[in-house]
């Protein structure tokens, strides 16, 4: 099992970011967090450590009345919690790699049918955000 979902976009890396972040709000995710990888590389490991992995951005999606559900269920789920997004800068300026988390992977760990439950609605969402930017490359 994969434990995740991608799909390439044809827009390059800035415009894919913001598309993405579109794409889960229309889902009913916020952004919590949003980690400028090359950034962070750059401060702490210096200018090649950030040249090396190139413009990426990890995107914590969080949908919050799938989140509820996940922590009644399972208190230390959160450790799992938000689904992170990642948007790497693509091998071609036209296009980017959009990449979230299987929620699946909650599953495998606990086997509960709540967490189950939530896995189901959570990947659907996050497969529908990516089907929507996915459907960029239609003429």
């Amino acid at each position: 099992m994969s434990c995740t979902h991608a799909v390439v976009v044809p827009l390059p890396y800035p415009e894919a970011v913001e598309r993405t972040r579109a794409a889960l709000s229309e889902q009913g995710f916020g952004i919590l967090t949003e980690i400028d990888v090359r950034a962070t590389f750059e401060k702490k490991l210096g200018a090649e450590a950030a040249e090396n992995v190139g413009d990426y951005v990890i995107l914590g999606a969080c949908n919050p009345g799938l989140a509820s559900r996940a922590l009644a269920a399972e208190p230390q789920l959160g450790v799992l919690l938000p689904c992170n997004v990642v948007v790497p800068r693509g091998t071609d300026a036209g296009s980017s790699t959009v990449e979230a988390i299987d929620p699946q992977t909650m599953v495998q760990l606990s086997g509960s049918p709540a967490v189950q439950e939530v896995a189901d609605d959570a990947g659907a969402r996050l497969r529908a955000a990516l089907d929507v930017l996915g459907g960029l490359w239609a003429p």
